[in-house]
């Protein structure tokens, strides 16, 4: 039997399955890597936190020089709609670790939302690490 194909994580440092939303995830890694210019020592996969009485899994953490949660993003698989569920999904998250900023993408589309006094408001951008943690310093 052949072994099943898998993909090198190198925020967990480690090989993981490679299922379509697994795909999504790593692509989206190098997406903030190459485009924000996060370095990977301030990214984490997959982190676990409870929200209530549930445990919840953030798809990846950014976090600001001082190793607060600046960021969460949900990554789907790219058949699935980035639709309100999502966006709830990834506010719970939000609650838990009070980030400044909201990533979601299914790998075809991807969606950024900044935080202001309101609660989250979309961007027309793709921020770079530089502007979203000097944000935290307003």
């Amino acid at each position: 039997m052949p072994e099943a194909e898998k993909y090198y994580d190198p925020l967990r440092r480690k090989w993981v399955a490679a299922t379509p939303e697994e795909r999504v995830r790593q692509w989206f890694i190098g997406q903030l890597s190459d485009k924000a210019l996060i370095p990977a020592w301030l990214m984490m996969s997959e982190v676990s936190m409870k929200y209530g009485q549930k445990q919840w899994r953030a798809d990846i953490v950014v976090y600001d020089g001082k190793g607060e949660p600046l960021a969460i993003v949900e990554c789907k698989r790219p058949e699935v709609d980035l639709s309100e569920a999502v966006a709830e999904q990834a506010l719970r998250y939000s609650a838990v670790q009070n980030v400044k900023y909201i990533f979601l993408t299914n790998g075809k589309e991807t969606y950024v939302y900044r935080r202001n006094e309101a609660g989250f408001a979309p961007m027309k951008y793709f921020p770079k690490y530089l502007e979203m943690s000097k944000s935290c310093l307003l």
